[in-house]
């Protein structure tokens, strides 16, 4: 596919193709394109994990992501003279199941109408509602006509593959004004984010918090703790396939009551070890000599996102221990700058997690589909920017006047 867009003075035209799994790149090239200034501009993570290499393709060679479970890869690469200048991770997709950004609704609407919403074009890191780089740009490339060439290159493959949209889910704010910019739809969003704000210890983020809501947290843990369990917090080498035979059964107990079918499997986990071990942090409760729940975070250069949660026994509080406190507690010994916890949670708030927008972007092909959703979009962003100013009321920290809650 030729992408439009080059300019007269430029000898070779951009070019776009469509990649059949990661086997079809370099890990170098694709990394430096997920590293690389141009893609994450001003922020503060320069390495996002789940935009790597290693975990897309432990996806992949896992089995977790094929044809067969609905994400039949097809990334796009966007070229020119035989040089990478930016690719973007994609999905041909056959339902909307593992994206954590809800179109169900747009879904049968299309169909109670007599079209076919399915396939659709998926720009997402499978089964992983975390904010990462969505348009990879190579080292050195214009992030502009980069972009611009992979929408490009978006919406030809949209075509070629009569997918009636393309969906760009949890990506960064200025991606998202540029999609917007293109023509795409879109979308906010909401999720709890606990920031550090230069905390030496745990016990002094407990200090900022008002004094009943602090007081709730300590019973909390020590409540967690009370029957003998007792905390391992592994990474690296440290974790062993012992450890995740025991966290998997935990993941698949808790997923199947969940969702009915989990999205990974145990292969992806031994995988994870073999290719990013230092990008996880598995924190795992132990009581009477058996592992009895665990929690998986993975770690970026400035905040640590916490995944998957299981147990096969239930103790109180003690999904917040593993899920939260732990993960705070980790994050301010290593001087992170943030825990994202994933999708949903009201309760996190309680538990010192603030709002954030998500954002993601949506090109549909039909007029009639488009203006519809558009509609729906206008009265949800307004709706998501309510609900995040109320949810700012009701954080629990010392308010500025130093008066506790009543």
């Amino acid at each position: 596919m030729e992408t439009p867009g080059a300019s007269p003075e430029v000898e070779t035209a951009l070019q776009v193709r469509a990649l059949r799994g990661l086997k079809e790149i370099g890990a170098g090239v694709w990394d430096a394109c997920a590293t690389s200034p141009e893609t994450l501009g001003s922020g503060d993570e320069t390495h996002n994990p789940f935009v790597s290499h290693a975990f897309l393709s432990a996806l992949e060679d896992s089995g977790c992501v094929s044809r067969a479970t609905g994400w039949l890869p097809l990334h796009v690469a966007l070229e020119q003279g035989g040089e990478i200048l930016g690719v973007a991770p994609c999905y041909l997709k056959g339902h909307s199941q593992g994206e954590y950004v809800f179109d169900h609704g747009w879904a049968d609407a299309y169909a109670r109408a007599g079209g076919s919403y399915y396939p659709k074009l998926q720009v997402s890191v499978p089964f992983t509602p975390v904010t990462g780089p969505r348009f990879l740009i190579a080292p050195g490339a214009d992030p502009d006509t980069a972009s611009a060439g992979l929408i490009a290159g978006l919406r030809a493959l949209r075509a070629q593959t009569e997918a009636s949209s393309i969906h760009v889910t949890f990506m960064r704010e200025a991606e998202w004004a540029r999609a917007g910019a293109a023509g795409f739809l879109r979308r906010t969003d909401q999720q709890f984010h606990w920031l550090n704000r230069g905390y030496p210890s745990f016990d002094a983020f407990l200090e900022a918090l008002a004094s009943r809501k602090r007081k709730a947290i300590r019973r909390e843990r020590r409540e967690a703790l009370r029957d003998g369990i007792t905390v391992e917090a592994l990474t690296g080498a440290a974790i062993t396939e012992a450890h995740w035979d025991a966290f998997f059964a935990f993941y698949m107990d808790t997923g199947a009551r969940k969702w009915g079918q989990p999205y990974l499997n145990r292969r992806f986990f031994s995988l994870l070890s073999e290719r990013m071990a230092d990008r996880v942090l598995l924190i795992l409760a132990k009581r009477a000599g058996r592992y009895v729940a665990g929690a998986i975070n993975f770690i970026g250069d400035a905040a640590l996102y916490g995944r998957n949660w299981g147990c096969i026994e239930d103790h109180p509080f003690l999904h917040f221990e593993l899920c939260y406190y732990q993960a705070i507690d980790f994050a301010i010994q290593r001087g992170l700058k943030r825990v994202e916890a994933g999708a949903q949670g009201e309760h996190k708030l309680a538990r010192g997690y603030e709002p954030v927008l998500m954002h993601s972007a949506h090109d549909i092909a039909d007029p009639a589909l488009r203006k519809a959703v558009a509609d729906y979009l206008r009265r949800e962003r307004a709706h998501v920017d309510a609900l995040v100013g109320e949810y700012e009321t009701l954080t629990p920290f010392k308010r500025p006047d130093g008066a506790e809650d009543p």
